[in-house]
């Protein structure tokens, strides 16, 4: 008979390989809804098993489906609730691969040892594909503080495995190209699942073990991590000196690939451009980001701190930056600083010449002249491209009746 017996090369036999492999995808996503609903059926004698589906009947087994009803009602409540459902995929990591590969095994029969093991490692990779991409969706709506979405996804997952047990039924040929093309899209989009993951769950942890709080000021770090900082090193030819240095993720950005762990970096030569460091594959990334021109606004959500850069006049690259919910202090520092008079002295000192004898006079956060680059102090900041110093001179003289009003 060989490793491969003529099972594995028939046509004829295609579809009992498509519904083993069917099964076990939709044992991925509820593998006891799968199990219930297909006892269910059988039970009730509302499907027919071929001959050559006849294993499958012990799923008609009372004790089967009452046992698997009540552990389904278990997953239709938790599956709706906010992080819940993330910690019952957490634990349903090992067990939903090796339910369908118990499944796909139990469809094929035992044919060979070598090729139960085949089937039994297909299967269970499906199974792991499939439950993979369902937990990675659920923590990327858990950042969302109600509960419809989750509700949403719960009762759209219910309908896709039902639909896929109709369609393994009534044509196992179509169902495995479907979840092959599945598969295929997933591997594709594996490592930017993997990374939304892994910053879901960065961002959940953080916020477990610290609370916000923006009324203790926070200091801006102004050292890198070792692997960051031979990053920097690389990008930094001109020796410049770091003015701080804040570890975030990037957010989504034509420029930057999202979710990727690094740092925004600010240095004392160039207080008017941010570079971003990561590593993306293991490789260096860097991005430079110009201030001319930009808005920045701080948003808080639910897990994070959104810091988003974009063009003034809607032209041109916008970025976004999120921070954990407990570095909240440590964002508005960095608006801040971004405000400081040391920033705007570069420029003053280039234009003193046309100011006369009166000088560049700084302007510093929280003055009615700092209001002149945005209309919410640490909340919205705008760099105006054309500011000269006679315009921020000016600006420290006005009331704050016409800063508001200008």
């Amino acid at each position: 008979m060989g490793l491969f017996p003529p099972i594995f090369f028939s046509v004829a036999r295609l579809d009992l390989l498509s519904v083993g492999l069917g099964l076990a995808a939709l044992a991925g996503v509820n593998l006891y809804l799968t199990v219930f609903a297909t006892g269910l059926a059988i039970h009730f004698h509302w499907i027919t098993l071929a001959p050559q589906y006849q294993s499958l009947e012990i799923l008609g087994h009372p004790l089967v489906i009452t046992i698997s009803g009540i552990l389904y009602l278990l997953e239709f409540f938790a599956d709706k609730m906010p992080w819940l459902d993330s910690a019952w995929d957490a634990v349903h990591t090992v067990i939903r691969p090796i339910g369908g590969a118990l499944l796909a095994i139990q469809v094929l029969g035992h044919p060979s040892p070598a090729f139960t093991i085949i089937v039994a490692l297909l299967a269970g990779g499906t199974s792991l594909v499939a439950h993979t991409a369902k937990a990675a969706t659920r923590l990327a709506s858990n950042t969302s503080p109600e509960p419809f979405s989750n509700i949403g996804l719960s009762l759209g997952e219910d309908a896709v495995v039902l639909a896929g047990l109709a369609l393994v039924h009534f044509n196992p040929v179509l169902a495995l190209i479907i979840f092959v093309i599945g598969i295929a899209a997933f591997f594709y989009f594996a490592p930017k699942i993997l990374r939304a993951m892994k910053a879901k769950i960065w961002l959940a942890w953080k916020k477990l073990n610290g609370p916000a709080d923006r009324n203790t000021p926070a200091k801006l770090p102004v050292t890198l991590p070792a692997r960051l900082a031979s990053v920097f090193g690389r990008e930094n030819v001109l020796g410049e000196t770091l003015a701080w240095a804040a570890r975030c993720i990037s957010g989504r950005s034509r420029r930057i690939p999202t979710n990727l762990f690094g740092a925004l970096v600010a240095t004392n030569e160039e207080p008017r451009r941010l570079i971003f460091v990561a590593r993306k594959g293991g490789r260096p990334y860097t991005r430079t980001i110009e201030l001319e021109g930009s808005i920045i606004t701080h948003e808080p959500r639910f897990l994070l701190e959104s810091l988003l850069i974009s063009p003034a006049e809607g032209k041109g690259p916008a970025y976004s930056f999120i921070f954990p919910r407990s570095d909240a202090a440590l964002v508005e520092g960095i608006l801040r600083s971004r405000l400081s008079s040391a920033q705007l002295a570069p420029q003053c000192a280039a234009s003193r010449v046309f100011l006369g004898s009166t000088g560049c006079q700084p302007v510093v956060a929280g003055t009615p002249a700092g209001n002149i680059f945005g209309t919410q102090l640490l909340t919205r900041l705008y760099f105006p491209v054309s500011a000269s110093c006679r315009d921020l001179q000016a600006g420290s003289l006005r009331s704050p009746e016409r800063v508001h009003h200008a």
